[in-house]
C-alpha cells in the first residue's frame, strides 16, 4: 500500500471515461488502499482512481475524515437523486480552486465493495455531495464543470493573474 502522485488539470486520464472493475483481485483491493491512504494524506473527503492514474471505476469517500469510515464504491451507478444543495467544493487535481456547485442534496447510489460485495447507498448532505463528485470523476468530469461558462473562464483569468 501506497501514498500515490496525485494527476492534475490538464492530465488527460482526468478527462476519460474510466473502465469497468471486471475481477476483484489482490490488485482492487490494494488500489482501494492505496486510494484510502492518498486521499488522508492529501487531506481529501474522496479521491476516485483516475485521479491517480488509474482508469478504473473506482473510488473512495470519507467526509468525517476518519480512518476506517471510507466508503468504497467500484463500478457505481446512480439510482437516484433529489432535491437540490449548494455546497462549495474543492478538488485535489485542481489544487486552489474552490467555487460553489449545485447538486442533489439526496442520492442512492449501488456498486460493489472492495471484495465485490453489492452495496447500496442512501445519502444526503456532505457523503451525498462527495459521491456525486466523485462519481463524476469516473465519468471524465470534474467539478468546474458544472459551473458556467462565464465563472469557469473569470477562474482562469484570475489563476493566469496569480501565476504570472
Amino acid at each position: 500500500m501506497a501514498v500515490r502522485p496525485l494527476c492534475l488539470v490538464p492530465d488527460p486520464v482526468l478527462r476519460g471515461r474510466a473502465r469497468l472493475v471486471e475481477a476483484f483481485s489482490e490488485d482492487i483491493r490494494r488500489l482501494v488502499q492505496d486510494l484510502i491512504e492518498t486521499m488522508h494524506a492529501n487531506d481529501g473527503i474522496g479521491l476516485a482512481a483516475p485521479q491517480i492514474g488509474c482508469d478504473l471505476q473506482v473510488f473512495v469517500a470519507n467526509p468525517s475524515q476518519r480512518s476506517g469510515q471510507e466508503v468504497v464504491m467500484i463500478n457505481p451507478n446512480l439510482e437516484a437523486a433529489s432535491g437540490r444543495a449548494g455546497m462549495v467544493e474543492g478538488c485535489l487535481s485542481l489544487p486552489e480552486i474552490w467555487e460553489k456547485v449545485r447538486r442533489a442534496a439526496r442520492i442512492r447510489m449501488s456498486g460493489l465493495d472492495a471484495v465485490g460485495k453489492p452495496l447500496v447507498v442512501d445519502a444526503e448532505g456532505l457523503l451525498a455531495i462527495a459521491l456525486q463528485h466523485e462519481f463524476d470523476h469516473l465519468h471524465g468530469r470534474l467539478f468546474i464543470d458544472h459551473l458556467s461558462w462565464a465563472r469557469r473562464m473569470r477562474l482562469r483569468v484570475s489563476k493566469a493573474h496569480a501565476c504570472g
